[in-house]
């Protein structure tokens, strides 16, 4: 019988693919939510989220949708190591800014009580990283995207891919 103390022998086969990555979620926050998602297999899947109240709903209806939307991508990715979210900092509108916030404090909220760590991303690095400027308008994100061999269908997706790559790659944020 082996000792209590004693090690097995080495594992030299390499792990299965599944455990090798994090998955990581990417979030471009808004009443229409672009997402993209690095599964554990290492595989990218995007699109975008419409969390607009019916006609009959109150207003934080969306943000309860969210969040069940949150832990039904979590559930069905394995477990999310990290969330990485547009940081907007100048709104367009009050109502924007509003909705943004709800949907900030939802995301938050919810990323502390699973224990998921979060990061928002300025919106210029996020655009930067995609397509060399800053300033970057919606059409050029698409099409830098599109460059990169993704089939964005609006900005949004095309916003929270950038944000996944940046998030993900060696030559972005973290790897």
């Amino acid at each position: 019988m082996p000792a209590a103390h004693a090690s097995g022998p080495q594992i030299t086969a390499p792990l299965p693919v599944a455990l090798r990555l994090h998955a990581v979620l990417a979030l471009d926050l808004g009443t229409t939510t672009g997402w993209a998602l690095r599964g554990r297999d290492g595989g990218i899947t995007s699109g975008t989220m419409t969390f607009r109240p019916g006609r009959f709903e109150g207003g934080g209806m969306r943000f309860l949708r969210f969040r069940a939307w949150l832990t039904e991508v979590a559930d069905l990715s394995g477990g999310l190591a990290r969330i990485a979210f547009e940081e907007v900092r100048r709104h367009v509108s009050t109502d924007s800014s509003h909705v943004y916030a709800g949907f900030l404090a939802t995301l938050t909220a919810w990323c502390e009580q699973a224990g998921i760590a979060y990061e928002g991303v300025p919106v210029g690095t996020i655009k930067r990283f995609a397509t060399g400027r800053g300033n970057a308008d919606k059409a050029a994100m698409v099409a830098a995207m599109r460059a990169r061999g993704f089939a964005p269908t609006d900005d949004n997706e095309a916003d929270a891919i950038a944000l996944l790559l940046w998030a993900t790659e060696s030559s972005g944020g973290r790897a």
